[in-house]
């Protein structure tokens, strides 16, 4: 309970704070701005979160990372649709962690792949790919038939 008024304290204080500097006016612009990003976040979250099931299911995404990054990017939604400057800076650093969750696990799984690839490419195998390696085995049964 302590951490939640220190929370809403340190977000009235900041929020003051820049308010004076930047004015009223970009105030008020920047809580809309803040609220419309978070409410077109929730409302395009289904595209995200299926696009995410789509990464998950082709093996770019653990369920580890798509947890993750589902509940970091409904956290940084909420964050920005609460009004205040430190709620705004949690909500995109949040976002900016589900990025980063989705480009990692995107990245890391076709660097594996590109890289197997570029080997098989560009080693020098000099016809290993047509030769087949056959073991000959003569069997005692035959040796005797023809002795």
């Amino acid at each position: 309970m302590i951490y939640v008024l220190f929370f809403l304290i340190f977000e009235l204080f900041l929020s003051l704070e820049v308010g004076s500097q930047i004015g009223f006016l970009w105030s008020v612009i920047w809580i809309l701005g803040s609220f419309m990003l978070g409410m077109g976040l929730i409302k395009n979250a289904h595209t995200t979160i299926q696009g995410n099931m789509k990464s998950l299911k082709e093996g770019k995404l653990n369920m580890k990372s798509f947890h993750d990054s589902a509940t970091s990017y409904f956290l940084g939604a909420i964050l920005l649709i609460v009004p205040g400057v430190f709620s705004d800076i949690l909500g995109l650093i949040a976002l900016l962690y589900t990025f980063y969750l989705q480009l990692g696990g995107t990245i890391s799984s076709s660097k594996y792949k590109t890289n197997i690839n570029y080997r098989n490419k560009h080693t020098n195998t000099q016809g290993d790919d047509d030769v087949i390696d056959v073991e000959i085995i003569e069997s005692s049964s035959r040796n005797n038939i023809n002795n």
